[in-house]
């Protein structure tokens, strides 16, 4: 079996793991919301005190608000994302442990490795910050150097959150724990983003359809039904994170995937 097909039948497997615990869906969605609050609690205030009119200043460089603002959000999304991307991996965990989670204990465990994850949110934010100003400055092949320095940091750091999760590493140490399982589970780390990846195209192509047959009334059906996907596809992503870094670390195939390719992907390293 192919990493990719693999991949997409450990996303099934994901599923079935997920469908027990629904109401962890909650939590992307709970993200979303707060993201919009963080954006709406910065630029509101931005926007009534800066003259949006033009984004540069007088001087032609940026106006030190708006730079404010725009760091500040890229800073705090990130925390954002990164909180309750542990708390699925907490509630996942919870579920391969023998638990029952909650969104109440998902949230709650997330919110005991604060000490771990804010470090992790701002580090992250901060690599991609950076890598997008070198790739904005950066000519053709700058650019493509940059995309594989991205590319890496992604690889490394993609086990990052479990490692806080469930081995209450910090930032730093739970990078290092991620870098050094990466050469057991580079394959799976690289086939799931492309076997995402696809399963989330396929799930746009009947959004697509519907608004090529009905047009803009179909966005009424279209709309809901991408966000219902991207909400699955994160949950989903992040129950494979937290069977994978579970199997890497423990040889113990988690509960739930028993039937699963996990131990044949992870044996083929």
């Amino acid at each position: 079996m192919g990493r990719i097909s693999r991949t997409i039948t450990l996303a099934k497997v994901s599923w079935q793991v997920l469908r027990q615990d629904r109401e962890l869906l909650v939590l992307p969605v709970l993200s979303f919301l707060a993201s919009i609050g963080v954006l709406l609690a910065i630029w509101l205030p931005t926007m009534a005190v800066s003259d949006l009119s033009g984004v540069a200043s007088e001087e032609g460089g940026v106006d030190a608000v708006v730079a404010f603002a725009g760091l500040a959000s890229a800073l705090l999304l990130s925390v954002v994302g990164v909180f309750f991307k542990a708390a699925l991996v907490a509630g996942a965990y919870e579920r391969m442990s023998g638990g029952d989670p909650t969104v109440r204990s998902a949230i709650s465990r997330a919110t005991r490795h604060l000490g771990g994850l804010l470090p992790w949110a701002l580090l992250t934010a901060t690599v991609g910050l950076v890598l997008s100003a070198l790739r904005d400055r950066a000519g053709r092949l700058g650019q493509f150097a940059v995309s594989l320095i991205g590319m890496a940091w992604e690889a490394a750091s993609f086990l990052v959150i479990p490692a806080i999760v469930i081995d209450d590493e910090g930032a730093i140490s739970g990078l290092k724990a991620s870098a050094s399982l990466l050469k057991r589970t580079w394959g799976e780390n690289l086939a799931s983003q492309v076997g995402f990846g696809l399963l989330g195209l396929a799930a746009m192509v009947p959004a697509v359809l519907i608004v090529m047959v009905a047009g803009p009334l179909g966005l009424v059906i279209a709309v809901p039904w991408v966000a219902l996907a991207v909400v699955v596809l994160i949950a989903l992503g992040a129950v494979f994170q937290t069977a994978l870094y579970l199997y890497a670390t423990t040889g113990a195939v988690p509960d739930g995937f028993e039937d699963s390719p996990l131990r044949e992907a992870l044996a083929t390293h």
